[in-house]
């Protein structure tokens, strides 16, 4: 197969976790025959600084020509701290979703069984949690109209969504469920807002075509504390924009590390590949932000265009890096590895899929080289 992918390193630590995605890829492309064509742009607060703005028309042409995107972070501490700021580097990202018309945003939630001890949550309330949720990702009140009295004393952002655009994402949604356990909840705020009500009142009425998929609800609140309280009972979560942000990044104290939780932005005819983490300025150029998160964001990317396999391969090489301790500082306090070496050592043992490496255990603790 032949993939062209557009590269978008952003900001902070996106140029060094994405790199480590396009060395596992590389090794896919060496190991299974592939070819993979990558061409890089700015986008965000880099963007800015060199063009004027946070999506630049060639970045979009470019996303718009390639068969994915491979995103790294974005953001920048300058512009969060001014509120005044016009242009914003995440003004880039909603820019990008809307034009490529991303608006099924996928992120699974996952217990690694060496890593129960790094979440803050009991072992015996988050061993064996597999969910994945399903966030609406270009309607509500990110994109709704937004007003700021001549004062600057008022303002109101407005939550408004379509049928269509929650119909095509309960279909997804519905369709996981129906391939996974079979069961879906809605999150929603039937109870206060119309916007929810007319969630509720749609995905009931699509649910009718899923018999074999079991189909709940929960307001955000409840689903916010039950995924602290029992995160097992879940499957498939279907939200919107907001409350999908929002309970996606709750979902990464249960990995034990944010940079460790990949996504996918789905449209009709457009894919994004990114991990959830944000640009975290202050590990930039120190060689110690957890990679994991977007190289399996790339294996998303594979199983998007089929390539199982190929997929399992990146999968099987970090459960690896997690089994043997090598892994960055979030993960290990003590650990030697950077981003490079993590990101190193999955693409080897994609190359190597047989475990032809020796590793020496002892040169694991001690944070050394353990690769013959």
């Amino acid at each position: 197969m032949h993939l062209n992918i557009a590269l978008l390193p952003g900001d902070g630590i996106g140029p060094e976790v994405l790199a480590q995605a396009v060395k596992c890829l590389q090794a896919v492309e060496e190991t299974f025959n592939h070819t993979i064509t990558f061409k890089e742009a700015p986008v965000g607060a880099i963007a800015i600084e060199k063009k004027g703005t946070p999506l630049p028309e060639e970045t979009l042409s470019l996303c718009q020509e390639a068969d994915a995107v491979l995103f790294g972070a974005i953001g920048d501490p300058k512009y969060d701290n001014n509120p005044d700021a016009k242009i914003r580097p995440e003004q880039g990202l909603l820019q990008l979703r809307k034009a490529l018309g991303l608006y099924a945003n996928i992120r699974p939630v996952i217990s690694h069984p060496t890593l129960l001890n790094k979440s803050p949550l009991k072992k015996e309330i988050i061993a064996g949690t597999d969910f994945v949720i399903f966030r609406e990702l270009t309607g509500g009140i990110y994109f709704g109209e937004k007003k700021l009295n001549n004062a600057g004393t008022v303002a109101s952002d407005l939550c408004e969504y379509s049928e269509e655009e929650i119909s095509r994402i309960a279909h997804l949604a519905f369709k996981a469920a129906k391939a996974r356990k079979k069961k879906l909840t809605l999150v929603d705020k039937a109870n206060v807002l119309e916007s929810s009500r007319l969630w509720r009142k749609v995905v009931t009425r699509i649910g009718e075509s899923y018999p074999e998929v079991a189909l709940d609800y929960m307001f955000v609140d409840n689903a916010a504390m039950q995924i602290i309280l029992n995160p097992t009972q879940f499957d498939v979560i279907l939200t919107e924009n907001m409350f999908g942000d929002i309970l996606s990044d709750e979902g990464s104290v249960i990995s034990g590390s944010i940079g460790l939780l990949a996504s996918a932005s789905i449209g009709d005819e457009n894919a994004l590949f990114e991990p959830i983490h944000g640009s975290y300025p202050q590990a930039k150029d120190k060689n110690i932000a957890n990679p994991i998160a977007s190289i399996l964001s790339a294996a998303m990317l594979l199983e998007h265009f089929g390539l199982d396999e190929e997929a399992w391969a990146v999968k099987k090489a970090v459960d690896k890096s997690l089994k043997k301790g090598i892994v960055t500082v979030d993960l290990k306090s003590k650990s030697q590895y950077g981003t490079n070496q993590v990101g190193d050592f999955i693409a080897h043992n994609i190359v190597d899929i047989e475990d032809n490496f020796k590793m020496n255990d002892e040169n694991i603790d001690l944070g050394k080289s353990t690769i013959i």
